[in-house]
C-alpha cells in the first residue's frame, strides 16, 4: 500500500502540533508502507519508503499592492500545485484545512479515497477572523467541503469527534479517533542545562510552550503571574504569532512582568526537551485544544501539568494523577493550581512519574501508526468493494 500525505507543515517548516504529528507519523508509517509527503515549502527528500516534495505559493499571489487575501489564496495555489503532479497512491490523507482542498481535488481527479485528520476546526476558532479577515470565510468553506466529502475523518480526541459530528453533515461511522503520539526516546527526563544558561534561567521556573494565539490562552497565564509564588520564574517559549497586533499585546504584558523570561523563537527539539525536563511544572492555559501534544511532551519528560479542563486535554492529562485541570480563561484558577504543586513537591514529582507511564502505555508512535495503517486498509477495502 502507498499513501500520499498532504500537509502545510513538514520539517524543517514546523510551527505547531500538526507539523509535529505529521513528522513522527510519516516516519513511523514509512517503516510499514510507502509514504509520499506533499507539503508547503521548498524541499525534496527520498529516504527508503519515505518521499517528500515541497510546493511554493504562486508568485502571482505576492504581486501588486492589494494583498488582503494573499494568505488564503496562496494556500489554495499550493493546493492546486500539489494535485497537478500525478498521484499513484492507494489513499490520500490530509492534515488541517490548509491541505484539505488539495485532498478533495485529489479524490475527484485520481479516484482514490480521502482521509482527513482534524487538528482543529475553523468554526471553533472565531479569533481566526482577526488574523484572516474575510479570508476566514474561505478557509471555513474549504474545510467544510472537504470534511463532508471525506471517506474517513480522523479526530485526535473523542471531544473533537463530537465537535465534528455536531458541526458538519457527516455520518458518525466515518469519524474515528486516533490520538496524537509522542517519541519516547526523544522526549524523556534529562539533566542538561545549556539552554537554561543560554537564556539566563537561573532559578526554578514554570513553563509554557505554544504559538502566540488566542487559542493558547497565553494572556491568562501572564495575568496569573502576580498571584504565583515569587520563588519561581515563568518561561514562555512562543512562536508564530497569529497577528502583529496580538504579538504587540503580549509583548506589552510581558514587559510589565520582570519575572517572565520570553523565548520568542523556535528552538531545537533537544532544547525543548531540556526546558520541559527542568521545569517545576508545565502550564497549558488553552481556551480551545482538540488534543494538545505539548502536554504529552511535558509528561514524557516527567513534568507535572496544570492545564485547562477542555477538549482533548481531558484525554491526556488525568486530573489528580498526572496534573491539575482548571477552568479555561481563569488566571485565578491557574495560579491556585500552580501554587498547590509548588507547595507540594512530592505530589508534583509523583504526577511527573505518573505522566511518563501514561504516555508509555497509551501514546507511543508505533501504536498510533499501527492504528493508522489499519484504518487505511479498511477505507481502501470499502472503496474498492463499492467500485466493483
Amino acid at each position: 500500500m502507498k499513501a500520499t500525505i498532504i500537509s502545510k507543515e513538514y520539517p524543517p517548516h514546523v510551527y505547531g502540533g500538526a507539523g509535529v504529528h505529521v513528522k513522527f507519523l510519516t516516519r513511523e508509517l514509512a517503516k510499514r508502507m510507502a509514504v509520499e509527503v506533499r507539503c508547503f515549502g521548498e524541499q525534496k527528500l527520498e529516504d527508503g519508503n519515505l518521499q517528500v516534495s515541497g510546493y511554493r505559493t504562486w508568485a502571482r499571489m505576492w504581486e501588486g499592492d492589494e494583498r488582503r487575501f494573499n494568505s488564503v489564496l496562496g494556500t489554495l495555489s499550493v493546493d492546486l500545485s500539489v494535485v497537478r503532479d500525478p498521484i499513484d497512491s492507494d489513499i490520500v490523507h490530509t492534515h488541517t484545512w490548509y491541505a484539505a482542498w488539495a485532498g478533495f481535488l485529489a479524490k475527484k481527479l485520481y479516484g482514490i479515497p480521502l482521509v482527513c485528520t482534524v487538528h482543529s476546526l475553523e468554526p471553533l476558532r472565531p479569533w481566526k477572523e482577526e488574523q484572516l479577515g474575510a479570508s476566514y470565510r474561505l478557509s471555513s468553506w474549504a474545510e467544510k467541503v472537504t470534511l463532508e466529502n471525506a471517506d474517513r475523518i480522523v479526530a485526535v480526541s473523542h471531544g473533537s469527534r463530537k465537535d465534528i459530528i455536531d458541526l458538519f453533515d457527516v455520518n458518525e461511522s466515518r469519524v474515528e479517533v486516533i490520538h496524537n503520539g509522542i517519541d519516547l526516546d526523544l522526549y524523556r527526563p534529562v539533566n542538561t542545562d545549556g539552554t537554561l544558561k543560554a537564556y539566563g534561567i537561573d532559578q526554578d521556573y514554570i513553563l509554557f510552550v505554544g504559538r502566540v494565539s488566542r487559542q493558547k490562552g497565553i494572556e491568562h497565564l501572564i495575568d496569573a503571574v502576580d498571584m504565583i509564588a515569587p520563588s519561581v520564574k515563568i518561561v514562555l517559549c512562543t512562536s508564530a504569532p497569529d497577528t502583529k497586533e496580538l504579538q504587540a499585546e503580549i509583548a506589552a504584558k510581558v514587559a510589565a512582568q520582570p519575572r517572565i523570561v520570553w523565548i520568542n523563537s523556535l528552538l531545537r527539539e533537544d532544547q525543548y526537551v531540556e526546558l520541559y525536563a527542568q521545569a517545576r511544572l508545565f502550564v497549558c492555559p488553552s481556551v480551545y485544544e482538540p488534543f494538545g501534544i505539548i502536554n504529552l511532551e511535558a509528561m514524557a519528560c516527567e513534568t507535572p501539568i496544570v492545564a485547562s479542563r477542555i477538549g482533548g486535554i481531558l484525554e491526556t492529562v488525568v486530573d489528580g494523577e498526572t496534573g491539575i485541570l482548571v477552568e479555561p480563561g481563569s488566571p485565578v484558577a491557574i495560579a491556585d493550581a500552580v501554587n498547590q504543586l509548588l507547595k507540594n513537591p512530592e505530589r508534583a514529582a509523583q504526577f511527573g512519574k505518573n505522566g511518563r507511564k501514561r504516555v508509555e502505555d497509551h501514546f507511543s508512535w508505533p501504536h498510533i501508526a499501527d492504528q493508522t495503517v489499519g484504518m487505511y486498509e479498511r477505507v481502501v477495502e470499502q472503496w474498492r468493494s463499492r467500485a466493483e
